[in-house]
């Protein structure tokens, strides 16, 4: 995808916390977390990674577009499963090292490639004896990803 977008130059602390540039600091591998949540309910949908180019891809499509760590590779969300992102803000932390994009989840609303709608859908409980489980948050998967995707993760 060729792009005119361009970042600003990462300045002094001033600059990167209180001007208009965009100045995102990635990681030594190339990459900046990005927190997804649902842009009408808030609700936190996942967490993915970004290099420059997936951020660029995303800014100029408004669909969201993240790198795989595992695969290494750009994936569209939702390109497989329908459930692509669609996004309606785009904000950055004061230093500018994580995205955090507000969505709207196309298709049945669900985010997680194991068929929940958010993929924090356990959630950590410490016992009485001291013992630490997860429980799970939401009551069941919205769909069957052997149905989406021919295969369980």
């Amino acid at each position: 995808m060729s792009t005119n977008t361009q970042f600003a130059e990462r300045s002094d602390k001033k600059a990167i916390e209180l001007g208009s540039g965009l100045a995102p600091k990635f990681d030594s591998n190339g990459l900046i977390a990005a927190a997804v949540s649902d842009y009408d309910s808030g609700e936190l949908l996942m967490v993915g990674y970004m290099n420059e180019e997936s951020l660029l891809r995303t800014i100029e499509s408004g669909e969201a577009w993240y790198w795989s760590r595992s695969r290494q590779e750009y994936w569209k969300k939702g390109g497989t499963s329908g459930q692509v992102q669609k996004v309606r803000e785009i904000r950055t932390d004061c230093d500018q090292d994580a995205i955090w994009l507000r969505v709207s989840v196309e298709g049945n609303g669900a985010t997680c490639h194991v068929g929940y709608r958010s993929c924090f859908y356990r959630k950590i409980e410490k016992n009485e004896d001291g013992s630490i489980t997860l429980t799970f948050a939401e009551d069941a998967p919205v769909y069957d990803p052997a149905e989406v995707y021919g295969k369980t993760s």
